[in-house]
């Protein structure tokens, strides 16, 4: 009894500590500051286990990553985050955290988080994030390369492969409206 006696003496000054601080940083709004502590913690607990089984399986980390794969992998990290937060066809894997808002550009939605404050919020707002899930989706990609560098290059070289096939497909789009059709002469200007 004593320990738990000690802990919450020690615990209460650092929770009236942060209770402060999120109503100053707050301003009145629901942030999910509990939430996104706890989202840091899982993915600073993921890489420290990657880490860590990296280094038990005896792995050498690369002295350098040649250009093209570090391009590859860039492209498939855009492309797979992008997936992610923002594809209708996921929408199944954000659908608990947020709502339906309509479309938004070409093949993706948008989405407005459901609850706010808290661990859904803080959820929602990271699989709604493309940049945010670029964070995760390189990290995974950068593990992968070092752990299984074939496997890892073939799924980013489908990402980019998706990534590339999705500019022709604005490419194609544009020309279809006219893109390259000859402009209106602007007024006043003569051809």
């Amino acid at each position: 009894m004593a320990i738990q006696d000690g802990v919450q003496r020690i615990g209460e000054p650092v929770r009236r500590w942060a209770r402060h601080q999120k109503k100053a940083y707050t301003n009145g709004e629901p942030r999910p500051l509990g939430g996104d502590l706890g989202a840091m913690g899982v993915y600073a607990s993921l890489v420290a286990g990657g880490a860590a089984a990296v280094r038990a399986s005896g792995r050498q980390l690369p002295e350098r990553i040649p250009f093209g794969d570090a391009a590859l992998l860039t492209v498939a990290t855009f492309r797979l985050a992008r997936r992610i937060a923002k594809d209708p066809v996921t929408a199944p894997f954000r659908a608990p955290f947020v709502r339906f808002e309509g479309p938004s550009g070409h093949a993706e939605v948008a989405e407005e988080v459901r609850e706010h404050g808290g661990v859904k919020h803080a959820v929602g707002e990271l699989l709604t994030c493309p940049f945010c899930l670029a964070q995760w989706v390189g990290t995974a990609f950068v593990f992968g390369y070092v752990t299984a560098p074939r496997a890892t290059r073939l799924a980013a070289l489908t990402m980019t492969t998706v990534a590339g096939s999705d500019v022709l497909q604005f490419v194609y789009d544009a020309i279809q409206n006219g893109a390259l059709a000859p402009g209106e002469p602007e007024a006043g200007v003569e051809s």
